[in-house]
C-alpha cells in the first residue's frame, strides 16, 4: 500500500492557507508550515526543509502581500515573493513534484480594454508587483512541473481583507466612499482552494492538462464600489445598519503602490487545459458569507 500523499502548504495564517486546510486535507498528509518554521526570506532554511519533508506536492500559500508597505521594504518582498519562489521551484524539480504557486493580476498595469490573458506582456506598477513577476520568472526558469496561478481581489471570512473591513466600516460609517474605476472580479479565498483541489485530483488521476501559468478568479466582474455594494446589501438583509456609498475615481483616494484600473483576468485557458471553471463573484460571495455566519 503507498504512503499517503505529503502535501507541503507553506503559510499558516493566511487566508488562503485556511481555506487549502479545509479542502484538502483528505488528498493527504497535509504539512502546514507558517513564518517561524520556514521563514522564506532565508533560502537555506527553505531548502533544508524541503530537503528534510521529502513532499509529494508542495503549495506556496505564502507572501508578502502588504502592498504599500511593498514600496518602503522592496528588499523583504522581493526576498519572500522572487527568491523564495524559485528555490522552491528548484527544490520541487529535484525531488520531481509540482509546485502549484499563486500570483497576481497586479503583474499587469491595466492598461488594457479587455480582460487579460496569461501571454499579454506585464508591466507591474508597484513593488508587489514587480516581485510576484520575478517570482514567476524565477519558477519558469527551472522549468521543472509547476502551475502559477494568477488570481485578483482575494478576500475571506478572516484575517485582513476588503470583506471584512467593509462590513467593519459600513456598519460604523454613515457614509463610505469607496473607489468605483477600479474593475476586477472579487475572488473568494474558498473559490482558489476549490479549483486547486480539482487541478490536484485531475493530476493524482494521472491526466493533468499542461504545466505552465494560469489566470483564476471568480467569473464576472466588478468595482471596489460595486464590491461593497454587494457586501451593503447582505448587511441590509440581516437588518444591520449600512453607510450610504459614495462613488470615487482611484484619484481621490491615492495610495503608496498604485493599482491598476484594469484587474480583469480571462480564465478560459484553465477551463480547456485542466476542465477547471470557477463560480459568479456574487454566489461565491454569498457562499462565504453563509460559512461566516
Amino acid at each position: 500500500m503507498n504512503p499517503p500523499l505529503k502535501i507541503l502548504i507553506n503559510g499558516q495564517h493566511g487566508q488562503l492557507s485556511r481555506e487549502l486546510r479545509q479542502r484538502l486535507g483528505d488528498l493527504g498528509e497535509l504539512v502546514v508550515l507558517g513564518r517561524d518554521q520556514l521563514d522564506l526570506s532565508h533560502p537555506e532554511q527553505i531548502r533544508q526543509q524541503v530537503r528534510s519533508l521529502r513532499p509529494g506536492l508542495i503549495i506556496n500559500a505564502a507572501a508578502h502581500t502588504a502592498v504599500d508597505q511593498a514600496e518602503s521594504e522592496p528588499e523583504l518582498a522581493f526576498a519572500i515573493n522572487a527568491v523564495a519562489p524559485g528555490i522552491l521551484a528548484q527544490e520541487a524539480a529535484t525531488l520531481g513534484v509540482p509546485l502549484i504557486h499563486y500570483s497576481t493580476d497586479y503583474v499587469f498595469d491595466g492598461r488594457k480594454d479587455g480582460p487579460y490573458v496569461e501571454d499579454d506582456e506585464p508591466n507591474p506598477l508597484s513593488v508587489y508587483g514587480q516581485s510576484k513577476l520575478a517570482g514567476e520568472r524565477a519558477i519558469n526558469l527551472v522549468q521543472g512541473q509547476h502551475l502559477i496561478l494568477r488570481t485578483s481581489w482575494v478576500y475571506s471570512s478572516h484575517g485582513k481583507n476588503f470583506l471584512l473591513t467593509m462590513q467593519r466600516l459600513l456598519q460604523e460609517k454613515p457614509e463610505l466612499r469607496v473607489v468605483a474605476d477600479q474593475i476586477g472580479a472579487p475572488t473568494w479565498a474558498g473559490t482558489i482552494a476549490i479549483s486547486t483541489r480539482a487541478l490536484i485530483q485531475r493530476w493524482l488521476a494521472g491526466n493533468p492538462g499542461a504545466w505552465g501559468s494560469y489566470h483564476l478568479t471568480a467569473q464576472g466582474e466588478t468595482s471596489w464600489f460595486g464590491f461593497a455594494q454587494a457586501i451593503g446589501e447582505q448587511l441590509l438583509a440581516l437588518d444591520k445598519p449600512c453607510a450610504v456609498l459614495e462613488a470615487i475615481p482611484s484619484s481621490a483616494y491615492p495610495t503608496p503602490a498604485p493599482r491598476p484600473l484594469n484587474s480583469r483576468l480571462d480564465c478560459s485557458r484553465l477551463a480547456r487545459e485542466w476542465g477547471v471553471t470557477q463560480a459568479e463573484w456574487h454566489s461565491a460571495l454569498r457562499e462565504c458569507l453563509a460559512e461566516q455566519g
